[in-house]
């Protein structure tokens, strides 16, 4: 099974870079199958992983941001892939 990830979080005014910078520097335990760093207006930021793994599985995740670099908590999901029948 592959179980996605997602961490989101909005930065500060104009400080999108910063968070992304962040987000490169924070290290996962462990390999995911895959990671992106999305970026979107109002600088936000969101990261998905994915993982060969089941829906409930203890994963690594990323952990909250300085709160000088953010304007409120993080969101976090997790999803599971879906195949077709």
């Amino acid at each position: 099974m592959t179980v996605a990830l997602m961490w989101e979080a909005r930065a500060v005014a104009g400080r999108g870079g910063d968070l992304i910078a962040w987000v490169r520097r924070q290290e996962i335990t462990g390999e995911p199958v895959r990671r992106e760093i999305l970026r979107a207006p109002q600088d936000r930021v969101l990261v998905i992983t994915w993982w060969n793994a089941a829906y409930d599985a203890e994963l690594p995740e990323l952990p909250e941001p300085d709160e000088k670099l953010v304007t409120r908590a993080v969101h976090r999901w997790r999803f599971e892939s879906v195949t077709e029948d």
